[in-house]
């Protein structure tokens, strides 16, 4: 399996992060013309955590979001179903769980705050995926979604959505091991909702005070919320 369809079968979905594990780091910062540091940075920030806190990085991927959250000096946990993933980070000095956002393997009521950077576009369905997370946070524990979204520019998103259908996937080929991998990333992209579509099912997932922020015009967005308590 190549890539996955946008039906976002389980088994596809992870097969295919299992196929670009090795190289998807150097992909991911070349694709995204080095912006994914400072996207990791963002979502640490908006976190708010610190030592003493216990953090879920959902959908970690090789652990380099995971890395990043640590540095704040709160106990992180990466979780991914992608074992291949896993085990292309396993240099990474984080706890690493396989696991399935939509049946995490954790009890109530166990993390302070939970997050997930670009992962729950591959959740299906990602509702599922949201109330989960919110069931493993503890009352007024905190989520950070870090998505691709909807750029606020109109004409902007337009060269955007034509980067993303034509220049990604040929982009893909010079540094992917997988690059029919980045068209369903560029596909999914196109098909997620905008930012306050997400909002109001981050609301409905059980969720409160959801409000997002705007990263790079909007290519990526920030969502926060809280736990009711």
């Amino acid at each position: 399996m190549s890539r996955a369809s946008l039906e976002k079968n389980p088994h596809e979905v992870a097969s295919m992060f299992d196929g670009v594990a090795r190289r998807y780091d150097i992909t991911n910062t070349v694709l995204s013309l080095g912006q994914d540091r400072s996207w990791r940075r963002a979502t640490r920030s908006a976190l708010g955590i610190g030592p003493g806190d216990r953090v879920l990085d959902l959908a970690a991927g090789t652990a380099v979001s995971t890395v990043e959250l640590a540095e704040s000096g709160a106990w992180c946990v990466a979780a991914d179903f992608s074992v291949g993933m896993l085990a292309a980070g396993a240099a990474r000095d984080v706890p690493k769980v396989a696991g399935d956002a939509t049946r995490l393997p954790f009890d109530d009521d166990t993390f302070d705050a939970v997050t997930i950077s670009f992962g729950i576009r591959n959740v299906n369905p990602y509702l599922d995926g949201l109330r989960e997370m919110a069931r493993v946070t503890r009352p007024g524990g905190r989520l950070v979604v870090c998505e691709f979204s909807t750029p606020t520019n109109r004409p902007f998103a337009t060269v955007y959505k034509e980067y993303l259908m034509q220049a990604l996937p040929r982009m893909a080929t010079m540094v992917s091991s997988n690059p029919d991998a980045y068209v369903y990333l560029a596909e999914s992209i196109r098909a997620w909702p905008t930012q306050s579509q997400l909002a109001q099912q981050i609301s409905d997932a059980g969720w409160s005070a959801v409000r997002w922020r705007n990263l790079t015009g909007g290519i990526v967005a920030l969502h926060a919320a809280v736990k009711p308590g």
